[in-house]
């Protein structure tokens, strides 16, 4: 019996992205290493902070109850010098299932894969324009 393969940063943030758009929340949390650091400049009302896989397992719960279907466009994924790190460009084609309005919005994701898993992230979204649109942000 052979070991599966590691997989690669490129593969792990493949998968990332296709359990987004599957909206398969508990798979986008085994994705990460138990003690991963992710941080979100951007996010409102004030940047984020998480630790852990399980804070970011109940982060990914909670956008179960969002209401929101993402698709990814536009995706370039940059190799860098270090083996571990990729950076990766996108946009997301959102649509609320409530009211079905659509929005895109860009980001950028910095992401450090070891042994298959992510150990560290820096997650550039505009919460700006997802919070408009998901009802928790005025105009």
């Amino acid at each position: 019996m052979h070991a599966a393969p590691v997989l690669s940063p490129r593969e792990v943030f493949d998968r990332h992205r296709q359990a987004i758009t599957a909206r398969a929340w508990s798979d986008v949390a085994e994705l990460y290493a138990e003690d991963v650091v992710v941080d979100l400049p951007f996010n409102l009302p004030e940047p984020l902070h998480l630790v852990g896989r399980e804070q970011l397992r109940a982060r990914f719960e909670a956008a179960r109850n969002l209401g929101v279907e993402l698709e990814m466009r536009n995706l370039v994924i940059h190799e860098t010098q270090d083996p571990e790190v990729i950076v990766a460009e996108f946009d997301y084609d959102g649509r609320t299932t409530g009211s079905g309005r659509t929005f895109s919005v860009a980001n950028v994701i910095i992401m450090r894969v070891r042994n298959g898993q992510i150990v560290a992230s820096r997650d550039y979204h505009n919460h700006a324009v997802m919070a408009q649109y998901l009802g928790d942000h005025p105009a």
